[in-house]
């Protein structure tokens, strides 16, 4: 009884003083702290790179995604490959980086299609969706990547230009490392400063590469189908494309080459840099018309015809070309080509220029070659400042603010430029691609294994602000693309995966620790940690097995014993301001430090700051849902004025509010269900015949002979006595199933769902009359995607002066913003005509009641003052009766309870005439703030 008083006391003191602070607020500094509270929430800019020209899908995706996979490894290595895999074991190579890229592209889509995609790459993607530990840490290694493939590509044109070089006789010091280092680094210097400068002009030159390249594949494929022309071409393998060159090529031939003794797996890792250009759209989706859409399509697309590109390719190497040749033209007619092994100089495994040889002219394979490498380089080069940029603005690594300064118009960083110089520079001096290869493909596996996990993670747990609107992703397959990127970066190499996951946990570990401000982005990781300490603190309010009443003696001490090991000191601190009691707050703490919590109280009269409010409201309710009055008709005046007033309360706290009256089908619905279910439910000591689903109605405690109600529902309220006493009779009930349970059964009690099924014919209608802050359109969302989908139809309020159709496709754009699922749309007409004179009779006699009553509820000025109001509530019930008579449950914006300008009275008038007749309804009104983001 003390502790009861207490808390009693208590919450009448904190909600008095409460009230009182909610007066005495400073609007101005509120304003500012919230500006400031809103920069903090999302301080990623949209960072553009095209000088804010915006992209299609096509130019933004299609094309670059084409660029980065056609690159060095199509011109220089795609020979090499076949040769050592045979042709058999490159197709199943392809199709294993076809079904990675595939996979991780189904997961990458899903995660750009849920909500607005800005500056920042995968980086922000991954940031957004799984936090910033994890966004930060994949956006370092992802940056490595792009950096160290920079390099990559830089090495792969120096190579064809050594290879040219060669050829003519010349060379600057060896016509090797030496000189594609020196070559390397001026052309790496020449690309950083082209995109310092500005890349305004690079749609139009990332057209002509692409043109180039197009030309070179094609004059490959002309010149392999067409066969050798001359006998140099024969004598150096290029024999033509036959079925005998097939069979010999058909399975591997794994040499020793580089110092490796290549396996399936260490060609793997060679050739998966080829298709690691997927994620080139997402790279620059700040610079995107419409990235939900163009990510997708541009990303699959570039993916079908770049995989046939190697395919195909790979295919006419196998069959037109030998592993081994001699190149001598003596042995076309005297001695076997291959008779040369194991000091072959051509063939498919000695040298890298089997493509130049193939094609109708080298020339163009030499340009196709640079146009890739060049162009790919560029794309890195272009994306890592970028995402270095990102980091640096979030604040994640304080390192990285420093490289993130914008310069110009166009915010370029140009100290991220000199970074990513840096160290593509260091990379680059390594000078051989067989080398840096298989470092990217971990990488860029590691990458795109967290892309996958972020899908996963987020589809499981579901935030409610998981909504992509991208439907061809799947939980499990996103689980199976990072279980396959983790197992390949283990096979070709678990020493490089075990540095890269230390690198990893390093960095994540980095960003925990540090606890940056303003990260809170609503990630599926704050997601699981709420439900994880719901769960939590629901499992721990459950009373134990033991709780069950025993008999015996040994059965309560059994109870006593477990009871006292599991106690635990949860204090409640009365201690004002903590820093004037020091020594009682240590003094909690050591009680409470070893597996409790203390709470510390301070009343105050100060009032808050908008920080200190928005602080507390973290663990605060933000939804007050109450049942609807059913007997306010018949109710005392002061009961009644009280109802209205703590709903009046709920919205000056900036409390959300939503009241739900269930209605005779529901009834229906639910007894039915008991019936099925009574025997059993008979047995349970928490079962309840239906004078406690009586109770959760919203007209069973109303008398019949006290309501007005038609013959339907006389005859609706006949067929639930019937229902009723069938229960009753099936359920042999004793008098004591018929009292309330005990309070803490609650603790125990199985909830089931009663307002909705699984019938097909099931739907749920949202009346999103008035932008509350879209919590009316939110909540049915939730309660539709429960369980199975049922289809949400969705009644939107035309604004006053636009047309219908003008008024439904902005209602469709802003619905597909939010990502809101729904089966149909419909505009609203008509709610400002007059209701019908039946209607006007019904509210006249509802009201007469209160009329009539000696406290005078409603009189008749207030009714005349409020005429519009009315007849738009009975307006809107004509509607609601016309649409929504079907629905299993109508949720409506609830009225605004204005203080002091409308009466109790016939404020419930209105809910009663806006639910009555009605299948259940649910009233929703927000507080304003969004709940919804786009």
């Amino acid at each position: 009884m003390e502790v009861n008083l207490l808390s009693d006391c208590l919450s009448r003191t904190a909600s008095k003083i409460k009230e009182n602070n909610m007066n005495m607020v400073d609007l101005e500094t509120e304003v500012k702290e919230d500006a400031e509270t809103l920069r903090k929430g999302n301080p990623t800019p949209e960072l553009t790179t095209y000088g804010g020209i915006k992209l299609g899908w096509i130019q933004g995706v299609l094309i670059p995604c084409l660029l980065n996979i056609w690159g060095v490894m199509l011109f220089l290595r795609i020979s090499w490959i076949v040769a050592q895999a045979g042709i058999a074991l490159t197709i199943l190579i392809v199709m294993l980086s076809a079904l990675v890229c595939v996979l991780t592209t189904l997961s990458l889509s899903a995660i750009c299609t849920n909500g607005q995609v800005q500056g920042g790459g995968v980086y922000y993607l991954v940031s957004r969706s799984l936090g910033a530990e994890f966004g930060a840490s994949v956006g370092i290694i992802f940056a490595c990547a792009n950096a160290v493939a920079a390099s990559m590509n830089t090495i792969g044109f120096c190579e064809s230009l050594n290879e040219l070089m060669k050829f003519h006789g010349l060379k600057i010091i060896d016509n090797d490392v030496n000189d594609i280092r020196i070559v390397g680094t001026i052309a790496l210097l020449v690309m950083c400063l082209i995109c310092a400068v500005g890349m305004d002009w690079e749609t139009k030159t990332q057209n002509f590469l692409i043109t180039v390249i197009v030309v070179a594949i094609a004059a490959y494929v002309t010149g392999a189908l067409l066969g050798p022309t001359t006998a140099t071409q024969r004598a150096q393998g290029f024999i033509g494309i036959n079925l005998e060159t097939a069979a010999t090529n058909f399975w591997p031939d794994f040499r020793y080459s580089d110092g490796v003794n290549h396996n399936f797996f260490s060609v793997f890792a060679m050739f998966f840099p080829a298709v690691t250009g997927v994620q080139a759209g997402a790279n620059i989706c700040g610079d995107l018309k419409d990235p939900a859409t163009a990510i997708p399509k541009g990303t699959f697309l570039a993916l079908s015809i770049s995989f046939a590109s190697y395919l195909g390719m790979s295919v006419l190497c196998g069959t037109g070309t030998l592993r081994d040749a001699s190149g001598n033209l003596l042995d076309l007619n005297n001695n076997p080509l291959d008779a040369c092994k194991p000091n072959c100089l051509y063939g498919l495994h000695n040298t890298y220029s089997i493509m130049q040889m193939m094609s109708l002219s080298s020339s163009l394979i030499y340009g196709g070659c640079w146009a890739a490498t060049l162009s790919t380089a560029l794309t890195n080069l272009l994306s890592v400042p970028r995402l270095i940029q990102a980091l640096g603005v979030d604040r994640i690594y304080p390192g990285l603010i420093f490289f993130s300064k914008p310069y110009g118009k166009h915010g370029e960083p140009y100290r991220g430029y000199v970074l990513t110089f840096l160290v593509s520079l260091l990379f680059l001096l390594i000078a051989n691609l067989n080398t840096i290869a298989p470092l990217i493909t971990n990488f860029y596996l590691a990458s795109y294994a967290l892309i996958n996990f972020c899908t996963f993670h987020a589809a499981l747990i579901k935030p409610i602000s998981w909504r992509p609107s991208f439907k061809y992703y799947n939980t499990w397959l996103s689980f199976v693309g990072f279980v396959l990127c983790i197992a390949i970066m283990v096979v070709v190499s678990w020493v490089t995966a075990l540095v890269t996951l230390f690198v990893f946990i390093a960095l994540y570990l980095l960003v925990l620790y540090r606890n940056p401000e303003g990260v809170e982005w609503g990630s599926s990781t704050e997601a699981h940690r709420y439900m994880e300490l719901v769960w939590a603190l629901v499992q721990a309010s459950r009373p134990h097995a033991a709780h069950a009443a025993h008999s015996t003696h040994s059965a309560h001490s059994a109870q006593a014993a477990h009871s006292a090991r599991s106690y635990r000191p949860q204090l409640l601190l009365l201690a004002g301001r903590p820093p004037a009691r020091a020594q009682l707050l240590h003094l909690a703490h050591l009680i409470t430090k070893v597996g409790s919590f203390v709470v510390v109280a301070d009343i105050t009269e100060t009032p808050l700051s908008y920080a200190e409010k928005t602080s507390r409201k973290q663990i605060a309710p933000n939804i007050m849902l109450i049942g609807y009055k059913n007997n306010w008709m018949k109710d005392k005046p002061d009961s009644l004025r009280s109802y209205v007033k703590v709903i009046q309360l709920a919205f000056e706290h900036y409390l959300a509010v939503a009241i739900y009256r269930a209605s005779s089908a529901a009834l229906r619905r639910r007894a039915n269900m008991l019936v099925l279910t009574a025997r059993a439910a008979a047995a349970s000591p928490l079962a309840r015949p239906q004078a406690d689903i009586m109770n959760a109605d919203s007209n069973l405690d109303i008398p019949n002979d006290e309501r007005q109600i038609d013959d339907r529902q006389v005859a609706n309220y006949a067929i639930e006595d019937v229902t009723k006493s069938l229960i009753l009779e099936r359920a042999s009930a004793s008098e004591s199933h018929l009292r309330l349970p005990p309070a803490d059964s609650i603790n125990s009690y199985t909830f089931e769902q009663t307002i909705l099924s699984d019938n097909e014919n099931d739907s749920v209608d949202a009346w999103w009359l008035y932008d509350d802050g879209g919590l009316n359109i939110l909540l049915p969302y939730i309660i539709a995607r429960h369980k199975t989908k049922i289809p949400l139809r969705i009644f939107a309020l035309a604004k006053a002066g636009l047309h219908i159709k003008v008024a439904e496709d902005r209602m469709r754009d802003l619905l597909n913003k939010f990502r809101i699922d729904y089966s149909s749309l419909t505009m609203v007409q008509g709610i400002s005509e007059k209701p019908t004179q039946q209607s006007i009779e019904f509210f006249t006699s509802l009201v007469q009641t209160m009329k009539i009553n000696e406290k005078r509820f409603i009189t008749d000025a207030e009714l005349d003052y409020h005429k519009a109001k009315t007849y738009r509530q009975l307006r809107l019930r004509e509607l609601l009766l016309k649409n929504s008579i079907d629905a299993s449950l109508v949720v409506i914006t609830l009225p605004m309870p204005r203080k002091d300008s409308v009466s109790a009275a016939l404020y419930m008038s209105w809910l009663e005439v806006l639910s009555r007749d009605l299948p259940p309804v649910l009233f929703v009104r927000g507080n304003d703030s969004s709940v919804l983001s786009a």
